[in-house]
């Protein structure tokens, strides 16, 4: 069983005891996520922390999306519902690295691969070094535009 699956069981128990409503409504909703996930195939199987992470980094980025939208559509309460729910799924997830420390991965990836020469041919092999080494810290979008800043 994973510790994090737990956590949010917990945390979901709690959150419906104290009556908040959001809270729980979004724990409720990345539970239903993972148990698809868990469900889905050809066979049942319990889902790892790391797959876990997975899921949540997924969820939260459809409610950052998504707050985007209604923001651009003129709707401000609905944009600040999604970015409340993103802001309880991020609270499970790794702490996020920073631009700095992007940009010290991506430095040492490039060195590592020797995709300097190659120039933007090489982002490839340097992304397929970094995505393990990100997953669940960084937004992919953010890795890839520094490989990019650093590979032109």
């Amino acid at each position: 069983m994973s510790t994090l699956k737990d956590q949010l069981r917990t945390d979901l128990t709690s959150a419906m005891k104290a009556r908040d409503k959001d809270r729980a409504g979004t724990l409720r909703m990345v539970l239903a996520s993972i148990t698809e996930a868990e469900v889905a195939g050809k066979e049942a199987k319990e889902l790892t922390d790391d797959e876990i992470i997975t899921i949540l980094t997924r969820e939260a980025k459809k409610r950052r999306e998504a707050a985007t939208a209604f923001a651009d559509g003129g709707r401000p309460e609905q944009a600040e519902k999604e970015t409340a729910e993103a802001a309880v799924i991020t609270e499970y997830l790794p702490a996020q690295l920073s631009a700095e420390e992007i940009s010290d991965l991506v430095s040492k990836a490039i060195a590592q691969t020797g995709a300097a020469d190659l120039g933007m041919k090489g982002m490839g092999k340097v992304m397929g070094v970094l995505t393990p080494q990100t997953k669940g810290k960084a937004d992919g979008g953010a890795v890839a535009a520094e490989v990019r800043k650093q590979l032109a």
